[in-house]
């Protein structure tokens, strides 16, 4: 028959305080200088992005867009070709 073993505390406990609450993704930088350039872009107008600049793939940073667009409420398209992301305001 098996033995127990005894009760070992395994987990330190925080007060809750001290949790953090964010989360800074690796796209963060990006969207963060996206939006900013988004929101003093003009009517007409598209922000052109080098692919080769981007942290990530292209597929990658449009999700992280998209998500971060939504949840403030924006609507954004974008495009693109072989060398460069395409971002305006609808």
């Amino acid at each position: 028959m098996a033995t127990k073993k005894p009760n070992k505390k395994m987990f330190m406990t925080v007060a809750s305080a001290e949790v953090p609450t964010g989360r800074n993704g690796k796209h963060k930088a990006i969207i963060t200088e996206i939006l900013e350039n988004l929101g003093g872009l003009k009517a007409g107008n598209a922000l052109k992005v080098p692919l080769s600049e981007l942290p990530d793939t292209k597929v990658n940073v449009r999700s992280a867009l998209n998500r971060a667009t939504r949840k403030q409420g924006m609507s954004v398209a974008t495009a693109a070709d072989g060398e460069y992301l395409y971002i305006w305001n609808e």
